[in-house]
């Protein structure tokens, strides 16, 4: 049995898919006999950098595992009070998430006061090594960061590929594993009925937070596209807004689909996740450039057939007219996989959904993070 401290977002931030991962990772380890904790951050973004309305969930803690928040991000002070606390503990190995280079003074401070315990092994999950938006000081805080890190786990090539562009240490490609913590798959009519969405129409949905690069501009023109061609179609867009939201206004009141559109535009609760991606009859992610994303594990847990872009790693993980459609990214292309989908129907997809699925294990994180300690 290993002690192991995953380092990242926790309970009671509200962190999206972070938090939800690190959640259900920790769970896997202790399921496979190992002592886990999770690190979390007292303060993980100044109010003033955070894009969403709140930082703080509502629901329930998770149970079954002991979270401590503890880090401060702008503090260096604390950086080498919590660094010098873990060195003390002595983990085995210590995970610790990596998706943001505004993380890597912090992450990589608290990492070099564990080192000099010269025992801890130490294993960075890259979500992102390049970010989606580029600001000022990216490349040497991740530098920074990756310079005590003695392995790394990617779940895309992309991230890999831009992993190498900073070093050589070893590094293990594993799928994103399915969230498998949100409930039951429901029936439509079930999850529509808790919803309150009409169980007649076709609705598209888009999930996750709103962000320029994950292009939600390109669908609403796909929408518009299919305005006069696809009868009872509904668009419904189910995530919080990171940026400013009036462009996205104008952009629906200058197409004229506002009768196409059902936003529900807060944050998702954990709770609530299941009723939107069973409601919906195909998931679309319009990214214009993408790592990896948390929602493709979403929808392949709840059989959920996919359009995605041909961008980054979303390829790779939804094979074309099996589990859904590979488009470019063009408004056009993404109206043309929509009518495709409605032509063929989602039971052409379930099958292979079923089959697909069952190469994404929590276990073949774990085991992947073992062999790097070697």
């Amino acid at each position: 049995m290993a002690k192991v401290i995953i380092i990242g977002p926790a309970y009671p931030l509200r962190g999206g898919g972070l938090t939800t991962f690190n959640h259900r990772l920790a769970k896997e380890f202790i399921a496979m006999g190992h002592d886990c904790s999770i690190v979390s951050f007292s303060l993980q973004y100044p109010s003033i950098l955070f894009p969403g309305k709140s930082q703080y969930s509502e629901d329930a803690p998770p149970e079954g595992i002991q979270i401590q928040s503890l880090i401060n991000s702008v503090n260096p002070l604390n950086w080498l009070r919590v660094g010098l606390q873990l060195k003390k503990q002595k983990p085995d190995i210590i995970v610790v998430r990596y998706w943001l280079p505004f993380m890597g003074p912090a992450l990589g401070t608290i990492l070099r006061q564990v080192k000099k315990n010269r025992h801890t092994k130490i294993i960075c999950i890259a979500d992102n090594i390049i970010p989606h938006e580029k600001r000022p000081g990216d490349k040497p805080f991740t530098r920074y960061f990756i310079k005590p890190v003695d392995g790394f786990i990617t779940m895309s090539g992309k991230v890999l590929t831009d992993l190498r562009t900073f070093t050589q240490k070893p590094a293990a490609l594993v799928q994103h594993p399915l969230y498998d913590n949100f409930g039951a798959i429901l029936s439509k009519d079930q999850a529509r009925r808790h919803l309150g969405l009409p169980q007649a129409d076709k609705i598209v949905l888009f999930f996750g937070f709103i962000r320029k690069y994950k292009g939600l501009d390109l669908l609403l023109n796909a929408i518009a596209d299919l305005k006069s061609e696809i009868s009872n179609l509904k668009l419904l867009v189910a995530g919080e807004f990171y940026e400013d939201e009036q462009p996205y206004k104008d952009l629906i009141k200058e197409l004229g689909i506002e009768d196409m559109l059902i936003l529900k535009t807060n944050f998702i609760a954990d709770s609530e996740v299941r009723y939107y991606l069973c409601s919906g009859d195909v998931l679309v992610q319009p990214y214009k450039n993408a790592t990896q994303s948390g929602v493709t594990p979403l929808a392949y847990y709840f059989e959920k057939p996919m359009i995605v872009t041909n961008v980054g790693g979303l390829p790779a993980l939804v094979p074309d007219g099996k589990c859904g459609f590979v488009v470019e990214p063009q408004s056009s292309a993404i109206a043309g996989a929509i009518r495709r989908f409605y032509e063929l129907g989602e039971n052409h997809f379930i099958p292979h959904l079923r089959s697909e699925k069952e190469k994404y294990s929590w276990s073949n994180v774990v085991t992947a993070i073992e062999q790097l300690c070697v």
